[in-house]
């Protein structure tokens, strides 16, 4: 289940975020040359590869001379972000292979795509929810954004959660966006605007949605020995660990993955010799604002149910005790299956997010509730 120290992150690359009329794969090789370039490497010394919502590996190694000698393509869905981490960091640990480039490319904006049931080919299922859509559709469950709907207004009705403190969620990162200048949504938002935004699905509001996005990303992973002689300060995978939840992944989960999530979170700090309170920020998968609340009941941040009440006062925003989602998060960010997150949090332990830096960061949790439910841990000392 977790596997991940010896490994670090030695080079990172984005493109722009936005409506970009460029095709997955072009994205994504953008970002591979970046994240090359970023860790001081060329492509004779990466020997394995991952891909995520790439249409053709075979065609990207080929069109940027990887000839890897281990190869993985992952499912299209966001819940495999950290899978992918994790499976790279255990090749690299088998000896597999050295050096591991990490690679993902969406053009979602381009194509129209809704997650939905607008006939884009992004659909429920596809997502992850709803694993039986002909039986699900027929009650309204024809998108990710209904299941989410439902599992809030449970949490609603079981612990009181309102809708002025869920706007916590969308507010914090619209403001840490507004220091992003990758950021899609950089303007400011307040809880009266939030509140006086249509439902999508109720009691879900449009800004309780992700920004639908192109972009490409790209990570170089390699062992923390060959680390020390590249240019960039290594940020180290001191953890990695995945839980399915996939029995009745059809409905929303009574425990809104908290059990999955306390197995993970624990898995990688235990992995690291870490605790929770050396975690200096969190970056929580946010295609639904109440996700963030689910991950920080179920990773222990907070008791079961008073994540509504935690997140005030500014705990989750700069300068809090928690900073979530420092980037804007995939609300206001752009929606990057997760790896805008994992971006984030390298670029945080290196110290080079600006305005929006968490002083003195050394720890940085990644976690997402899904039907495979994941963490990483990532550090800037083994």
């Amino acid at each position: 289940m977790n596997d991940g120290s010896g490994v670090a992150v030695v080079g990172v690359g984005t493109t722009a975020f936005g409506a970009l009329g460029r095709s997955a794969d072009d994205l994504a090789g953008e970002a591979l040359r970046a994240a090359l370039d970023d860790a001081g490497l060329g492509a004779a010394d990466v020997d394995g590869l991952v891909t995520h919502r790439v249409r053709s590996y075979e065609g990207l190694a080929a069109e940027h001379a990887l000839d890897p000698v281990w190869t993985a393509q992952v499912p299209p869905e966001g819940r495999m972000t950290g899978p992918a981490i994790q499976l790279a960091a255990t090749a690299v640990r088998a000896g597999l292979c050295r050096t591991v480039a990490l690679v993902y490319g969406n053009d979602g904006r381009t194509r129209g795509a809704t997650y939905g049931a607008g006939g884009s080919g992004s659909t429920a299922a596809g997502e992850g929810y709803g694993t039986t859509p002909a039986l699900t559709a027929p009650y309204g469950m024809t998108s990710p954004g209904a299941f989410s709907a439902l599992m809030l207004q449970r949490h609603r009705h079981l612990h009181g959660t309102s809708e002025e403190q869920l706007a916590t969620v969308a507010t914090t990162f619209r403001a840490h966006a507004g220091l992003n200048p990758a950021a899609l949504r950089r303007e400011p938002l307040t809880v009266e605007d939030y509140l006086a935004s249509r439902y999508v699905v109720e009691p879900l509001h449009v800004l309780d949605y992700c920004q639908i996005n192109d972009g490409g990303t790209a990570l170089v992973l390699t062992a923390a020995d060959r680390a020390r002689d590249l240019p960039r300060p290594p940020v180290h995978v001191l953890g990695a660990a995945q839980r399915a939840r996939m029995v009745g992944s059809d409905l929303p989960p009574d425990d809104f993955w908290a059990g999955a999530l306390q197995e993970v979170g624990e898995a990688v700090l235990r992995s690291a010799g870490r605790d929770r309170r050396d975690v200096d920020a969190l970056m929580a998968y946010d295609n639904f604002s109440p996700n963030v609340l689910f991950v920080l009941e179920g990773l222990g941040f907070c008791g079961r149910g008073e994540a509504g009440e935690w997140i005030g006062g500014g705990r989750i925003g700069l300068g809090g005790e928690l900073p979530v989602n420092t980037s804007g998060g995939q609300l206001s960010e752009g929606y990057l299956q997760g790896w805008g997150l994992v971006v984030e949090a390298v670029r945080q332990l290196r110290g080079g997010c600006g305005g929006r830096q968490v002083t003195g960061a050394r720890t940085v949790q990644y976690a997402c509730a899904a039907p495979i439910v994941s963490s990483v841990l990532f550090g800037t000392e083994a």
